[in-house]
């Protein structure tokens, strides 16, 4: 066997195999056992990834497909269980470990006292897996299978306390909203498979430019071309997963789950899959315009107006969550130009500060007993300074703030779009752009609400104000740390380099696509680059977003409930969410309710039971009472009868 062979499959079969022992045996391993087992598991399939990186982007290994087995044929088709070891899956492979061990180590501390402790690790364990087999897929099928595993396990996780009724309708939210994205991703499989006759990535590249000259028919008299159907309804999917409008309904939901999922979910792995799954399918995307901009305006409005919606929250963890929102709309903007390479870098630099800012609130959470309303918080980097920095570091980043991580990525995606040429792209430009200071106001807001100003907590809460133990704040500054410098050491790795980049040919962009290609050209380095962005409109929009903060929350304390007085129609829509979740509530959700009724009470009571089966009773009682007639006993009666038999036979003879 192959030695990548080998590092591969411990890479995705340790998180599995720790998963499967404590699932199993949880009543006979202690809470211990269960984290070290779990822990050590993903540990090593870290270190393995960092090693399998090196090998593939650094030490020059070509890049190494193999199947592993058949996992099922019928005549001439085959499909495969199979691993693509390049560019862009490994590096995905070290986000995905990095992310989930510093989670796994944080949720020692976080959920110490929780009665399902055993079970939540072998959940996290397995939703690791999962995500493992979806990033290093070589097929459709294999995608498929770790596209539904994370689905599967993260409405398991949101719904960990399912005791609580929020946590069972969030988890059933999120796996019903996303079933909807499914749909469409599996009709795009399945049009591959129509068209091309096979499933796997290499052979589907390949055709990809021939399909772009077939056409289809979807409606009558209408012609679509075969590539753009089979793009877009893979990225319905990618919707639903990436939570993009109008399938992003399902991601605020997930905070009722344990705040640790909240951050492995909203950092590198399940929102970030349709994110990957996009770049991933660059040689389909590249010959379609439609979809690539489908692709450019959904993302672009789901950064600009799910982002505003975070001003309104007060839940802290909601907060964080619409910013992620928000984020994945500037992912996905960046690949609907042709900027996979900037959409993939942003992945990464959200990976760190997003989960940074996920597991500070956690800290949060715990110090204040599991309270996470801001307005009952304040001036906490009194009592809780290490997450207090972490937490400034985190916003720093989300906030595109020179030199934090944040700032090379988003800066790169609103350049790109800046000099895209396609259909929608000063649409989204201006919605990008107006975001960076829409983000920069909604992460300070929660900020100086949660750090600063006067103290609102009651005094029992006070009194036990401390900061979190060593297991908790440690992974915050862990995650820290590249928040505030990865992007200066990637950037130019990842966006400028004039080989590839980090990515390599992992990525395929036709040579009139390519906008980062021409950004490159006045790509110096980044320390010119940060010092260049005193000069550019999306640094001073964010620095704007951090002044109206502290002049709105610092400044003049009363100046907000002024505000929601005199626009309280805007506030009220924003705090409908602009009526997506009542529109789901009163049209699907009761509207299914009535239709089910419908179907009930006519179908069910009259059709079936009164006419069908009632009906059949009485049917067979009315024809035995009216032949019963027929047998009176009576000899005339029956001679009556033979002679009425003889002469309508004689009729019928004479005929």
């Amino acid at each position: 066997m192959n030695q990548l062979q080998t590092i591969i499959y411990a890479i995705v079969l340790f998180p599995l195999l720790g998963s499967t022992i404590v699932g199993l045996w949880n009543k006979k391993i202690s809470c211990r056992g269960a984290h070290w087992v779990t822990t050590i598991g993903v540990a090593i399939s870290f270190v393995l990834s960092l090693y399998l990186c090196y090998q593939i982007v650094f030490a020059g290994v070509p890049t190494y497909n193999f199947n592993a087995y058949i996992w099922g044929g019928s005549g001439s088709y085959q499909f495969n269980i199979g691993f693509l070891l390049d560019n862009l899956s490994t590096t995905m492979l070290v986000v995905v470990n990095f992310v989930s061990l510093l989670v796994h180590i944080y949720s020692i501390g976080y959920m110490r006292e929780d009665d399902g402790y055993q079970r939540f690790f072998s959940y996290i364990s397995l939703f690791t897996f999962a995500m493992l087999m979806l990033v290093s897929a070589n097929n459709f099928l294999q995608l498929y299978f770790g596209w539904e595993g994370v689905g599967l396990v993260s409405y398991l996780l949101i719904g960990f306390w399912f005791k609580k009724e929020t946590a069972n309708f969030g988890s059933l939210k999120a796996f019903i909203v996303n079933r909807v994205g499914d749909f469409g991703f599996i009709l795009g499989i399945a049009a591959v498979f129509n068209y091309v006759g096979n499933v796997d990535y290499v052979s589907v590249f390949n055709i990809a430019p021939s399909l772009a000259t077939q056409t289809m028919t979807v409606f009558p008299h209408t012609h679509w071309s075969v590539l753009t159907v089979i793009c877009i309804l893979l990225f319905i999917g990618a919707m639903g997963k990436s939570a993009q409008m109008p399938l992003h309904v399902w991601l605020p939901e997930s905070m009722e789950g344990p705040t640790p999922i909240s951050a492995l979910i909203h950092a590198a792995t399940m929102v970030t899959a349709g994110v990957y799954m996009v770049a991933r399918m660059s040689p389909l995307y590249e010959f379609s315009e439609v979809a690539l901009s489908v692709v450019l305006i959904v993302g672009a409005t789901g950064a600009l107006f799910t982002g505003i919606l975070a001003i309104v929250q007060n839940d802290i963890k909601r907060v964080v969550a619409y910013s992620t929102l928000s984020q994945l709309g500037y992912m996905v903007a960046a690949l609907g130009v042709s900027a996979y390479a900037a959409g993939i870098f942003h992945l990464f630099t959200h990976a760190f500060f997003k989960a940074l800012l996920f597991l500070a609130a956690g800290s949060v959470i715990i110090a204040m007993h599991h309270e996470q309303d801001m307005r009952k918080m304040g001036n906490l980097r009194k009592y809780m300074p290490v997450t207090y920095v972490c937490f400034l570091i985190g916003a720093l980043a989300l906030a595109a703030i020179p030199p934090f991580a944040g700032f090379y990525s988003k800066d790169a995606i609103i350049e790109a779009i800046h000099h895209a040429l396609i259909p929608g792209a000063s649409y989204a430009y201006y919605c990008v752009l107006l975001g960076t200071f829409v983000t920069a106001f909604y992460i300070f807001r929660a900020f100086f609400l949660v750090f600063h100003t006067e103290e609102r907590m009651d005094e029992h809460t006070r009194a036990g104000l401390r900061e979190s133990t060593w297991v908790v704040w440690l992974p915050l500054v862990l995650l820290a740390i590249p928040s505030a410098i990865a992007g200066i050491f990637l950037v130019g790795t990842i966006l400028y380099s004039p080989t590839g980049g980090l990515l390599g040919t992992s990525i395929f962009i036709l040579p009139q696509n390519n906008v980062l290609a021409s950004l490159a050209i006045d790509y110096h380095g980044p320390l010119l680059l940060a010092l260049d962005s005193v000069f550019s409109l999306p640094c001073w929009l964010a620095v704007g977003g951090i002044f109206v903060a502290w002049l709105l929350y610092i400044k003049f304390p009363r100046a907000p409930a002024y505000f929601v007085e005199k626009f309280s129609l805007i506030y009220k829509v924003l705090l409908a969410k602009y009526g997506f979740d009542d529109f789901n509530q009163v049209v699907f959700a009761r509207g299914s309710l009535k239709l089910a009724k419908v179907f009930f009470e006519v179908g069910d009571v009259k059709i079936l039971d009164h006419d069908l089966v009632d009906g059949s009773g009485r049917f067979i009682a009315w024809c035995s009472a009216n032949l019963r007639k027929l047998q009176s006993g009576y000899l005339y009666h029956y001679a009556f009868a033979m002679i009425i038999g003889v002469l309508v036979l004689l009729a019928w003879l004479l005929w």
